[in-house]
């Protein structure tokens, strides 16, 4: 054969190769965007357990004993402290009272700085970070700002509380800054108690746990500090940027990485208990990263990944229990409950605009609702309402948890849309923070701050 020859049935050899291969990934995209990537291992244990989330207080005060003094009407002993509520993450709060509009505005605190992530709430006071590394306390009943530090230039995560501190993590110190920062400052007068430079960004919202703070870093650096004065007790390294919030349960930490695995830690040293790849589709396609944080129930870990895709692992082994395809990204983190007749349901967003109830325990879908353009943010489930905002949008909905049945929507919202302390809802709208009232449920205005 001619050299002539030879080099033109190379060329047809090498272009049938390369259609095959656009073939295979044309075909494992039909897989994913239709459903048919789904999985599920009915073998993996699921604990259909009631979860330990402490119920909202009674919106109802008991009466005032003559000559008793007036109790705080915030003095109630409730806190949601992390992004996600409970330290597993799981964005639920149980309701005494169900919460129903025609909801009205008590105070905003208003602004034309981006609000991604909700505040927490402890004691008498919301901490909200905004993104522009700037920490605020905000009296829950008035809505009055009690101080303002700016901690660094931008930030894109939750704080966290423990009664007397806040904690916060920062993606940069200073504009132009390639680190990041976290920090511990007085709840009460915001004045600093330690700051910690960090050698790469993080946006990984903290979690607090028997004197030390966890969360991760965009260099892929999983870090416990002490909380009395941020020294390290261990460091830890993952396989990508850790960006997502680490969910903490029975003594590990379960997050996502960009590097396409989901860990189980100990909360001890750090030390793995298990590690688990996404698992790829044809060609490696369905396999992606994760900036959702995981949330943990049932004995599961449930998380959101770029690829589309929501899984549910084993929390003891990191057995893949289910995982159900989406049309787009799944950034948002999900919401794990009780929803269709309190059967355990996760309720999570996609890039596809739809909203997902799926069976906690199979990842069948319970119910879809197409919302919006994309879902970035994480759903909150207050009582038998799941609060979700659409980017696409700008606008937020409160839907049945057990129909999907729209009961309140508005034009205003982007990402993270709320949180409760059982009486009122704090919404998130773009870049101001709504303090609402639930029909037939009032904080006592007349007192004082």
């Amino acid at each position: 054969m001619s050299p002539r020859r030879r080099k033109r049935l190379w060329w047809l050899v090498a272009g049938a190769v390369v259609a095959l291969l656009l073939a295979g990934a044309a075909a494992a995209v039909v897989v994913m965007r239709s459903g048919e990537g789904d999985v599920s291992n009915p073998d993996v244990a699921f604990e259909d357990t009631t979860e330990s989330v402490p119920v909202a207080p009674d919106p109802v005060e008991p009466p005032v004993e003559k000559g008793e003094p007036a109790r705080h009407p915030s003095d109630d002993g409730f806190s949601w402290p992390f992004y996600g509520n409970a330290t597993s993450r799981t964005h639920y709060l149980p309701v005494r009272t169900a919460l129903r509009p025609p909801f009205r505005e008590a105070w905003s605190v208003t602004g034309r700085v981006l609000l991604e992530f909700t505040p927490v709430i402890c004691g008498r006071r919301l901490f909200l970070l905004k993104n522009n590394g700037a920490l605020y306390a905000i009296s829950r009943l008035d809505g009055r700002v009690a101080w303002s530090r700016k901690l660094g230039s931008l930030a894109a995560a939750s704080p966290a509380c423990d009664g007397d501190t806040v904690y916060a993590t920062l993606l940069q110190r200073f504009r132009g800054s390639k680190g990041g920062r976290v920090a511990a400052v007085d709840a009460v007068d915001g004045r600093t108690r330690w700051s910690r430079k960090l050698p790469s960004r993080s946006e990984s919202s903290p979690v607090v746990d028997s004197g030390r703070v966890y969360f991760g870093s965009e260099d892929g650096t999983v870090y416990s500090l002490r909380t009395s004065d941020g020294q390290i007790r261990w460091r830890m390294k993952a396989d990508g940027a850790v960006k997502g919030a680490l969910a903490l349960a029975d003594g590990k930490l379960f997050f996502g990485d960009y590097g396409g695995k989901v860990h189980a830690i100990r909360q001890s040293d750090g030390g793995k208990v298990w590690e688990k790849g996404s698992g790829g589709g044809v060609l490696g396609i369905g396999g992606g990263n994760f900036y959702s944080s995981a949330a943990v129930a049932y004995g599961r870990v449930y998380i959101g990944s770029t690829s589309g895709a929501v899984y549910s692992f084993s929390a003891k082994n990191g057995a893949l229990a289910w995982r159900h395809s989406t049309g787009g990204y799944v950034y948002a983190s999900p919401a794990v409950g009780p929803g269709p007749g309190g059967r355990p349901t996760v309720f999570i967003g996609s890039y596809d605009g739809r909203f997902y109830a799926l069976d906690a325990q199979s990842g069948t879908s319970r119910w879809t609702r197409h919302l919006g353009r994309k879902i970035s943010g994480s759903a909150s489930l207050i009582g038998d309402l799941v609060f979700v905002s659409d980017l696409g949008t700008k606008s937020s909905w409160a839907l049945g948890a057990g129909t999907g049945a729209t009961v309140w929507k508005t034009g205003r919202g982007a990402f993270n849309p709320a949180i409760s302390d059982g009486r009122r809802i704090y919404f998130n709208g773009y870049s101001s923070l709504f303090a609402l009232d639930p029909a037939g449920i009032h904080y006592d205005r007349r007192k004082k701050r």
